[in-house]
């Protein structure tokens, strides 16, 4: 709506220069209907009579990310019956085109931008992105990948919609106690009174992340210290930092995998008896090293040690169902996607962002709306 009339012969111009180069980046296409809201979320404001022409910008890292490829599913369908346009970017993690798409998204003059930033701890280009928004007028909302408070706090019209970290490597934590608690004897395999675990992490500085590493050990800890039960340890005593760096990659995780059970063969003395992952993907990665030396088939006869991720992928319960995975800590999709479009719908009236939020859960002291997590096993 706003700008669009002074960007009108820029606008032209550019359309007809994508045309001539066969398209541009961007993929409008609707994804099917979303599920229904969780009952923490509030009902979206209703609808003004003639929403035409409210355009929102979406800018994801990358559109091969499992899960954010299901948050963009569900977004793209509640945009849909919100009445509102919009257009998806793919930055394919590269965040010097992630900048140089919403400076052209803000040129053609788009009404909201919903970013979910490629690069977590490059402060300054988020602060960037907020001064483009700020200079076109344009509110601006970080989603899943989290952003620092000063961001958030550039602007007014600056807010982030995702989830706890710590909360979520809390849950993880709980999620492990409660699946090896009945059956610790089984999974200490060498009977050494420790429970050796691998852990896979996600990217390097992003919160997630180190959330999820540092408190799931931690809380699976405390809870089985106080049961009196043995207690994980990293399997690899020569890694400090115990983790495993894999990028949120399945391929990543598949490979470390493999040179941890050719190092510690399950037969020798210290077999890795538990996999924890930042994510789904990196625990499938894992699950599928186990499948090629008999582990985790799905098979009721074949061996099996636990594997935990983050997410609650579909892959991923598929492959609890199917006994091949133990757990995962569920971040929702849907509940991401119709907090996203209540926001976005604040705007599309006339309001601000955080109009009517009451209910959700908002840090104190900055503008961060906080979804929250579930077990899944």
């Amino acid at each position: 709506m706003k700008k669009r009339v002074l960007a009108l012969l820029l606008a032209l111009t550019l359309v007809f220069a994508l045309a001539a180069c066969g398209g541009g980046t961007a993929d409008p296409t609707p994804a099917p209907a979303a599920t229904e809201a969780p009952a923490a979320t509030p009902a979206a404001p209703a609808a003004p009579a003639t929403p035409e022409g409210f355009q929102v910008d979406i800018f994801f890292y990358s559109f091969a990310d499992t899960f954010m490829a299901s948050v963009r599913a569900a977004l793209e369908a509640n945009l849909v019956s919100a009445g509102m346009e919009f257009t998806s970017h793919d930055a394919d993690r590269d965040p010097s085109r992630q900048v140089d798409q919403i400076r052209t998204a803000l040129t053609m003059g788009t009404d909201l931008i919903m970013i979910n930033v490629v690069s977590t701890g490059a402060e300054d280009v988020a602060l960037y992105m907020v001064e483009m928004a700020r200079e076109a007028d344009v509110p601006i909302i970080f989603f899943n990948r989290e952003v620092s408070d000063a961001v958030i706090n550039a602007w007014e019209n600056v807010i982030y919609v995702g989830t706890d970290a710590p909360e979520a490597g809390f849950m993880q934590g709980e999620l492990i106690y409660n699946m090896i608690r009945d059956n610790i004897e089984q999974y200490d395999r060498n009977g050494d009174g420790y429970i050796s675990y691998i852990m896979f992490k996600g990217e390097l500085g992003n919160p997630e992340a180190q959330g999820r590493t540092e408190f799931s050990v931690y809380q699976a800890n405390q809870m089985l210290e106080a049961a009196g039960l043995p207690t994980l340890r990293f399997y690899d005593p020569a890694n400090s930092d115990l983790y495993i760096s894999a990028n949120w990659s399945a391929a990543t995780a598949h490979e470390a995998m493999l040179t941890a059970l050719n190092t510690n063969p399950m037969t020798g003395p210290n077999p890795i008896e538990l996999v924890i992952a930042n994510n789904d993907d990196m625990a499938l990665g894992a699950i599928e090293a186990l499948n090629g030396i008999g582990f985790n088939t799905g098979d009721p006869d074949s061996d099996y040690i636990p594997v935990f991720g983050v997410d609650a992928t579909d892959v991923a319960r598929d492959a609890i169902n199917a006994g091949r995975m133990t757990g995962t800590i569920e971040q929702s999709a849907t509940g991401m996607a119709e907090a996203l479009v209540f926001l976005a719908s604040n705007v599309m009236n006339g309001g601000h962002l955080m109009d009517n939020t009451a209910s959700f859960n908002i840090d104190a002291h900055v503008e961060k709306i906080r979804i929250p997590h579930g077990m899944v096993s």
